[in-house]
């Protein structure tokens, strides 16, 4: 594939060159009838038209072959289905609206290309025809506005009614932590301005909020299956941006405000790992790796999928490593887990004594 990107590059360059040599040329001599496109030169390019038709419909459908096993596999979460479902059709209405149109307009482009003898006609307008071009993509868009709408208030289903787990998501440069509300189920308060790296208060909880001393402080992300999860998200310091992808769940994180996402995990990590995407996904990777660890350019152990937690807004120069592992288990692994982290009010104590 570099192989072929550097010829194309090459390629580029060299007409690039000619045509400016072309530039040139005509800047040298002076205007006359020669440079006036005959039928020739007219036919010529309504071939080329074509050509180019051919061409964008042929990287199309090599784009569908080749990189359609690269995209995410089945969603993870609860709502995830319909957010695909409405990804999909989007994609449908406009594969079938560009094929349609970009064939028409290389059509009339060369059907209707300047001909010695053949003069144009005019209309100054036709109510049948702009109703018909104006009415259809308003209804399109109509529906697909609507049932976006629709999707997104279901998406942003965040109430307590659930039992749902609470959990934050504290980002900052170039870093991700979460924290569980612990056994009251209610986050104590927090602000920027309380932070104190020396007291291990790195969240910059309030020491005097009762909510906040069973919370539990971590560097990776666990939850239940089956089970309702709602994120309250802080910065720190710039935008940053909460995207997981597997859940199809993406919030901007913005300081000096709390933005709030909720979805339910339907399958365990174990589960997603038997995804014939997946298992598909990681042996091909590896196959990569073992190729590259065969030449000596990369020595690094095979990949084995985990869900993850990415920062999706360019925020700096390692944005690029701004990362959380997520693990979905069972309700009963889950709990035990939790029981096994050390709560907010315990490191306090423990950082004064």
């Amino acid at each position: 594939m570099t192989a072929f990107l550097i010829i194309a590059v090459l390629v580029l360059v060299a007409i690039a060159i000619w045509q400016m040599t072309k530039i040139f040329e005509l800047s040298q001599i002076k205007a006359d009838n020669s440079q006036i496109a005959n039928d020739k030169d007219n036919k010529y390019n309504g071939y080329l038209l074509f050509a180019f038709l051919i061409f964008i419909y042929g990287i199309t459908i090599f784009s569908f072959w080749k990189y359609t096993k690269v995209l995410l596999p089945e969603a993870a979460s609860e709502h995830g289905a319909e957010y695909d479902s409405l990804m999909l059709w989007s994609f449908v209405i406009i594969f079938i609206v560009q094929t349609l149109t970009q064939a028409l307009l290389h059509y009339f482009g060369f059907k209707y290309r300047g001909e010695k003898g053949k003069k144009a006609l005019f209309y100054a307008d036709n109510d049948r025809l702009e109703f018909i071009w104006t009415i259809i993509p308003v209804i399109v868009l109509a529906g697909l506005i609507l049932w976006g709408l629709y999707t997104w208030t279901t998406i942003m289903d965040i109430n307590d009614d659930d039992d749902p787990v609470v959990v934050e998501l504290y980002a900052q440069q170039f870093n991700w932590t979460a924290r569980y509300a612990g056994g009251d189920n209610v986050l104590g308060d927090a602000n920027v301005r309380m932070i104190d790296i020396d007291r291990a208060n790195v969240l910059g909880l309030d020491e005097a909020d009762p909510n906040a001393a069973d919370d539990i402080i971590v560097k990776e992300l666990h939850l239940p299956v089956g089970r309702k999860v709602n994120f309250k998200m802080r910065s720190q310091d710039v935008l940053h941006s909460a995207y997981m992808p597997h859940f199809r769940a993406q919030m901007n994180c913005v300081p000096g405000m709390i933005t709030e996402f909720s979805y339910t995990p339907i399958y365990t990590t174990e589960e997603m790992r038997q995804n014939p995407d997946v298992v598909d996904k990681v042996k091909r990777t590896n196959a990569i790796r073992a190729k590259r660890a065969a030449k000596g350019e990369d020595n690094s152990d095979p990949w084995e999928f985990d869900y993850i937690l990415l920062c999706n807004k360019i925020c700096g120069k390692s944005h690029y490593n701004m990362q959380m592992k997520i693990i979905v288990e069972s309700e009963e692994d889950y709990n035990k887990w939790l029981a096994e982290q050390q709560t907010f009010g315990k490191t306090m104590m423990a950082s004064a004594e």
